[in-house]
């Protein structure tokens, strides 16, 4: 398990990460999400002990990481593409890792065949691709089998066939039940790959808990109807005890009733309708709505 209990970073004047406190268990996909300049990856930074905190702990199975023997073994992590050194073959790159926690040069290619890493192995790494350094990435933080993983934008420079690979390859080591914890900006990957969400903003925790809870929270599905007649409409569907509103756009917007019992009301009472459907509430949209308030920066009018 991973446990950070009121974490805190200031750099000078700016509070990064202010009194975080949230845990990671295992046997799921926990998604990190935040704004730009949410203190996502400064977090995952000191619960890696790449960085020190200004006050506040982070541990990994009760210890903090500089703690760990071996670390290699315990927690696999991918922080940045381009880690390794330029000049050094990937192979290499995760032979040197291997001996220095005594992991047998087996496990190299065993994860070497995972990635996909095979035609660009004994190229060296200051010639690969966004998307081949974030393979090799991957590889060496699987190298040591560890029960704890901690990737940070794991499919950025990967092509749809790597997406849909890393996707899987996540689902299946939460299912081997590890603890696994995500940060991404892909709403989308989330919304198909995370379990549970733990959402900051400006450093601070937003919400904790189960993806489906977390949409059903902050974002609403309803049934969209166009008719011509919408005030007829409404008191049709207010007499049936069903609640409605008029959507900005002046469709209705239909909550407590399937599009069947909507469709059979507007023919009951001879109600002509253009449209109907059924609006899903999105992991997007949910995100959107609860960080607004913390964003950084926001977009005017485009073209600014």
């Amino acid at each position: 398990m991973i446990e950070v209990h009121d974490l805190t970073k200031r750099y000078g004047r700016r509070l990064a990460v202010d009194g975080l406190s949230f845990r990671v268990r295992p046997g799921r996909v926990t998604g990190f999400l935040g704004p730009n300049g949410a203190g996502k990856s400064t977090t995952m930074r000191m619960i890696l002990g790449l960085d020190r905190p200004t006050a506040g702990t982070a541990l990994i199975d009760g210890r903090p990481y500089r703690e760990l023997a071996e670390p290699l073994r315990r927690v696999g992590a991918l922080i940045e593409a381009g880690g390794a050194h330029r000049g050094r073959r990937a192979r290499h790159h995760l032979l040197w890792l291997a001996r220095s926690n005594r992991i047998p040069a087996a496990r190299v290619r065993e994860v070497i065949e995972l990635t996909g890493l095979e035609p660009a192995a004994g190229r060296r790494a200051g010639g690969f691709s966004l998307g081949m350094a974030q393979r090799l990435g991957i590889a060496a933080a699987l190298l040591g089998d560890p029960p704890v993983l901690l990737f940070d934008e794991p499919v950025n420079g990967l092509d749809p066939e790597g997406v849909r690979w890393m996707r899987g390859l996540l689902r299946s080591l939460a299912a081997e039940g590890r603890t696994v914890l995500v940060s991404s900006h892909l709403m989308a990957e989330m919304a198909v790959t995370a379990d549970h969400l733990v959402v900051i903003g400006r450093g601070r925790l937003l919400a904790d808990l189960p993806k489906d809870d977390f949409v059903e929270r902050h974002c609403r599905s309803y049934v969209r109807v166009r008719t011509p007649e919408p005030e007829r409409m409404l008191d049709a569907l207010a007499r049936a005890g069903v609640a409605a509103r008029t959507g900005p756009d002046g469709a209705l917007e239909v909550t407590g009733a399937d599009t069947a019992a909507v469709g059979e009301l507007a023919a009951a009472h001879g109600l002509a309708v253009h449209e109907i459907g059924r609006t899903s509430a999105s992991l997007e949209e949910a995100f959107m709505r609860i960080t607004a308030p913390a964003v950084e920066h926001s977009s005017g009018r485009e073209g600014r």
